[in-house]
């Protein structure tokens, strides 16, 4: 497909993490850009202020002139799987045979004039993306990164230098959209039960990575996590290699010790001899937690296969600042600390607090949790009463639903039911702010995928 045929894009829920980054994309490259949203989020804020023109209104009159008087080859409509190709302004141009693609399909076209790494796994996407983002740019490597969050490092959800050869990039499973691309090298970092509501059971979701393994190219690279156990096809020309922070791999750290929020580890990589070398004793990294030294091991991994310096990638693990909202320091004194993150899946609240634990052991918690998705709850209900029942004191917000319709029977109330800790409560999202003002807190951890993001300032604010 020629993209450059186009002059307008119009983004269908531009405010999203992934269609945001799209967005800044297409700036960066002089097209004129419009988009819709349902909510004029912080997000869509910034995007307006860089310029992009967006409506919040749902219905076809919202829609700007400008692009109702276009060509249908001078437009291209793009649009996030999260909304349905039943909605008004989607079936407008449709209607009006104007080129319309989910962000995957444009994301696979992207990628066809890059060297693409794609970073799959249920978790830890977004985290060994942009560690590797920042290596790779720290050591003079031109890349363009797409990346589902925003890096501390560059304040964005996209780097993107001019002349970019490499294209780094999350390859999302769900609604398999990482089957649009086909990638040099591809990273999967964790296969966890997720997304039943469209894969039904963990077979299918298997299938669906071996899938995206078939899509590496015949000289690629596939770099999987150790403990992931399933067959994956190995490239004709190219390699399988696997990493680990838990046990000896192709790439593997050992040693591992947390000290000032810091971690520090000693990293090995096997040689050809079937000896392993020491690359580094005690490097130091910034992200605490044995599932962000995972996913920096990959990153690094990644790294030397580029051939980038030793000495390069740990100066940069060093000096990487993070994401925001993944296990993101709001307020740290030394009797009050608010730690916020994106955990909304069972495995990934339990790696946060055993994470949160380690670094402020004996001390009080306070655990916020919003579930996102009434399918994902109901699928995992017992999962996150498990991971949840470990906070002194827990409080659950309503479920955010996202592109979901209510399950009759499942709500925060249920899921609360299944927690066994002592203290514990549903809150509406506009009474949490008071509730927090009347309770004592000695550590607290907000957690979920959906519009909680929106109290961390005002709960920051409060707590100062």
């Amino acid at each position: 497909m020629n993209l450059n045929q186009y002059t307008h894009i119009y983004l269908i829920g531009v405010g999203g993490i992934g269609m945001s980054a799209l967005a800044r994309f297409f700036l960066n490259k002089k097209y004129k850009v419009y988009g819709y949203d349902a909510v004029k989020s912080g997000l869509c804020q910034e995007l307006e202020e860089e310029g992009v023109i967006i409506h919040y209104d749902n219905d076809i009159f919202s829609i700007p002139n400008e692009l109702k008087l276009l060509k249908e080859n001078k437009l291209l409509v793009i649009y996030t799987p999260a909304i349905s190709l039943n909605q008004n302004i989607i079936k407008y141009f449709i209607d009006k045979d104007f080129k319309v693609f989910k962000r995957s399909k444009i994301l696979g076209f992207i990628s066809e004039n890059y060297f693409t790494i794609a970073v799959a796994g249920t978790h830890g996407k977004t985290t060994t993306t942009s560690i590797l983002t920042y290596i790779l740019k720290n050591s003079g490597k031109k890349v363009l990164s797409f990346i589902g969050g925003i890096t501390n490092n560059y304040n964005s959800n996209l780097v993107m230098d001019e002349d970019a050869n490499i294209l780094i990039v999350e390859a999302d499973e769900y609604d398999k959209s990482f089957l649009e691309l086909s990638p040099n090298i591809a990273i999967i970092t964790s296969i966890d039960s997720d997304h039943l509501d469209m894969y039904k059971n963990k077979n299918n979701l298997n299938k669906s990575y071996l899938d995206f393994a078939t899509r590496v190219k015949e000289e690629g690279v596939i770099l999987i996590e150790s403990s992931i156990n399933l067959n994956f096809p190995k490239p004709k020309r190219g390699f399988i290699k696997k990493y680990s922070a838990n046990e000896i791999s192709d790439y593997y750290a050992n040693n591992l010790n947390v000290c000032s929020g810091k971690v520090f580890a000693n990293l090995f990589v096997k040689s050809s001899t079937e000896n392993y070398n020491c690359l580094a004793k005690r490097a130091e990294f910034t992200l605490p937690g044995k599932h962000n030294v995972s996913n920096m091991i990959a990153a690094v991994a990644v790294a030397l296969t580029l051939k980038v310096n030793i000495d390069k990638i740990l100066k940069s693990l060093k000096t990487f600042k993070g994401i925001r909202r993944r296990l993101e320091f709001l307020v740290n004194k030394k009797n009050l600390v608010f730690i916020d993150d994106y955990a909304h899946h069972p495995s990934e609240i339990s790696s946060t607090i055993k994470t949160v634990r380690l670094l402020f052991p004996d001390r009080n918690l306070t655990v916020i949790f919003q579930p996102h998705l009434y399918s994902r709850t109901k699928d995992f209900a017992i999962d996150f009463a498990r991971s949840l029942s470990v906070a002194d004191r827990l409080i659950l917000l309503d479920i955010y639903p996202a592109r979901e319709k209510p399950i009759s029977g499942v709500n925060s109330q249920m899921m609360l039911g299944l927690c066994t800790n002592i203290d514990k409560q549903v809150c509406e999202k506009e009474n949490l702010l008071s509730l927090i003002d009347k309770i004592d807190i000695d550590i607290l951890l907000t957690m979920g995928a959906g519009d909680i993001s929106e109290l961390t300032e005002p709960i920051k604010h409060l707590l100062n």
